[in-house]
């Protein structure tokens, strides 16, 4: 019988109280679980990064989550930092590291709203620090006041490109998903393909044009998707991807 694949999740580092702690959403855990039917691995991060690819020979698939904290500006030439906008150095460092050597092994990559911009900034993208005070664009934010279900509940529609990867799980050319990110991207990478924009042009999501499974979503594909079909299918598909890593690998073995 074969054990379900191991996928790999860098941890936010944490202050908690006066100790640092490895912390990694429930949700994205219970997604993996849940909807992708694979075994996630937390993987610390510290500083200096642990060895990446020591790490990456071990799993069949990556998940870079969304996090509180921000990318630090100096890694996209974002400008300077303000107060109040949190950093994290060390999942910055563990997730540049980790994406640079699974990118180099063709390893399945889901990247979710922080994820997906470090899969951006990795790749030669630029980021929006503060996307509500760019022209044009809407405000992507979530109301701090409001109940966690408002916070991830729908929020606005994004246009699914043409025979993309969306498109065709979802089975139109739209959907309505949360919205809950202050950074966006601001040019996309040119390894990436856009999948999804927002009305406002923001791109919402986008794939990798050279590898065979990496897709990264601005948005929370992670929260209820048991009861959502359409981010279900998100996760259902990376699943799928990191099946297929793992029998080519046991087959080569």
């Amino acid at each position: 019988m074969r054990l379900p694949p191991l996928v790999g999740l860098p941890t936010d580092s944490s202050l908690q109280g006066h100790h640092r702690f490895a912390m990694a959403g429930e949700k994205y855990v219970r997604a993996l679980v849940d909807a992708a039917a694979v075994t996630p691995v937390l993987l610390p991060s510290l500083q200096p990064p642990l060895p990446a690819g020591d790490w990456l020979s071990r799993v069949h698939g990556l998940l870079l989550t969304g996090a509180v904290s921000n990318i630090e500006p100096q890694h996209y030439a974002g400008g300077r930092t303000w107060p109040g906008n949190l950093h994290d150095p060390a999942r910055d460092g563990a997730a540049f590291s980790l994406l640079q050597h699974a990118l180099a092994a063709d390893l399945p990559v889901l990247a979710i709203c922080r994820g997906f911009q470090e899969l951006n900034v990795a790749l030669g993208g630029t980021l929006h620090p503060q996307v509500h005070r760019v022209e044009g664009r809407h405000d992507h934010r979530e109301d701090p006041a409001a109940s966690v279900e408002v916070q991830y509940g729908p929020a606005h529609s994004i246009a699914l490109v043409a025979g993309g990867w969306l498109a065709q799980w979802h089975g139109g050319r739209s959907a309505v998903v949360n919205s809950v990110h202050g950074q966006g991207i601001d040019s996309l990478a040119d390894g990436l393909l856009p999948e999804a924009h927002a009305d406002d042009g923001l791109v919402e999501a986008a794939r990798s044009r050279r590898h065979s499974f990496v897709l990264g979503v601005q948005w929370h594909p992670e929260w209820r998707v048991t009861h959502n079909p359409f981010y279900h299918a998100v996760f259902h598909a990376f699943g799928q991807a990191c099946r297929q890593r793992q029998r080519l690998q046991q087959d080569s073995a």
